[in-house]
C-alpha cells in the first residue's frame, strides 16, 4: 500500500503546479524554466539527502543507468517544454498524458509476458477520461499546423513511460534521483549559458520556477522512484490519470472557481478505470 501512497504523493506534486504557480512561469523561456527549476531541484534533493542520510557525497550510478537517468529526467522535461511551446495547452497536454497509457501497456507486457487486451482498452478509457478532463471548457482541435508540437508531446510520453518502467527494473543499492537531477540541472545550465543573453526574471516568475523544482520536480522524483521500484506498475499507471482532474479541483479550491460537469465526469470514468484495471491485474495474475 505504502508504494501506492507514494505515487498519489507524486501525482498530487504534479498536480498543484497550475494552482501554486498560475500564469507565473509565462514570460520565461524554455531554457531559462529548465536552469532554474532544475537548479531548484538540485538543491532541494542534495539538502533532503544531507539531511536523511548525513552524507554530502551523491550516489553516482553506472554510466547505462546514469544515461538513463538523462533520458527520463533531462530529456523527457525539454521536449515537454518545446511540445508545449510548438502546440495548443490542450492538446499538447492530451497527448503527453499518454505516459500513463504506455506505462500500463509496458507493465503489462512485463508482467504478464504478452498483451492483454482487456488492459489496454482499460487504459484507454483512462486517456479517454484525462482528455476529457484537460479539454473541459476549451475548443480542442487537431491542427496540421501544430503537428511539429503534436509529434513531440507523443515523444514526450514514451520517453517518461519507458523511463519509468526502467526505473522499476533496476535493483539498485542507492537512490539515484538526486544524481538524475544534478545531471539535469547541469545539462539545464549549459542551454542556458548558450541561449544567452537572458533578462532577469519577475519575482513571481522565479518563485514559480523554485517551486516547480522543490516540488513537482524535487520531491516528486524522490516519492516516483519509491513508487517505481516497489509496486504494481500498471496499478500506479492507472493512479497516474488522477493528475489531470486534482489539477483542476486544486485550481477550484484554491483559486474560488467552479468545476465544470466534464471535468467531474472525466474524473469519474478515471476511476472507474482504475478501479477496473485494478481488478483486471488481479484476475489475470
Amino acid at each position: 500500500m505504502k508504494h501506492y501512497l507514494y505515487a498519489l504523493g507524486a501525482i498530487l506534486c504534479w498536480a498543484s503546479l497550475p494552482a501554486a504557480t498560475g500564469s507565473g512561469l509565462k514570460e520565461l523561456s524554455t531554457e531559462e524554466l529548465m536552469f532554474y527549476s532544475f537548479t531548484s531541484a538540485a538543491i532541494f534533493l542534495y539538502l533532503q539527502d544531507l539531511i536523511s542520510l548525513r552524507t554530502a557525497r551523491i550516489f553516482l550510478p553506472g554510466l547505462k543507468v546514469s544515461l538513463m537517468g538523462v533520458w527520463g529526467i533531462f530529456l523527457y522535461h525539454y521536449i515537454y517544454y518545446l511540445a508545449l511551446d510548438r502546440a495548443p495547452l490542450a492538446e499538447g497536454a492530451i497527448l503527453a498524458t499518454t505516459w500513463s497509457f504506455w506505462i500500463v501497456v509496458f507493465s503489462s507486457l512485463l508482467l504478464f509476458r504478452k498483451l492483454k487486451i482487456s488492459i489496454v482498452v482499460t487504459a484507454l478509457v483512462g486517456l479517454f477520461g484525462a482528455g476529457l478532463v484537460i479539454g473541459a471548457g476549451k475548443a480542442v482541435s487537431f491542427s496540421m499546423d501544430h503537428m511539429k508540437g503534436y509529434l513531440l508531446a507523443l515523444l514526450c510520453g514514451l520517453i517518461w513511460s519507458s523511463f519509468s518502467v526502467g526505473l522499476s527494473r533496476m535493483k539498485l543499492a542507492k537512490e539515484p534521483m538526486t544524481a538524475f537531477t544534478v545531471y539535469a540541472a547541469l545539462l539545464s545550465a549549459v542551454l542556458f549559458a548558450v541561449s544567452m543573453p537572458h533578462g532577469l526574471p519577475s519575482w513571481q516568475a522565479l518563485g514559480s520556477a523554485v517551486y516547480l523544482g522543490c516540488v513537482p520536480l524535487g520531491l516528486s522524483f524522490f516519492l516516483w522512484n519509491r513508487a517505481m521500484t516497489g509496486g504494481n506498475i500498471v496499478i500506479i499507471g492507472f493512479l497516474s490519470y488522477l493528475t489531470p482532474p486534482l489539477a483542476v479541483l486544486l485550481v477550484a479550491l484554491i483559486h474560488n472557481q467552479k468545476v465544470s460537469g466534464q471535468v467531474l465526469l472525466g474524473m469519474g470514468v478515471i476511476i472507474a478505470a482504475s478501479l477496473l484495471g485494478r481488478m483486471l491485474v488481479r484476475y489475470e495474475r
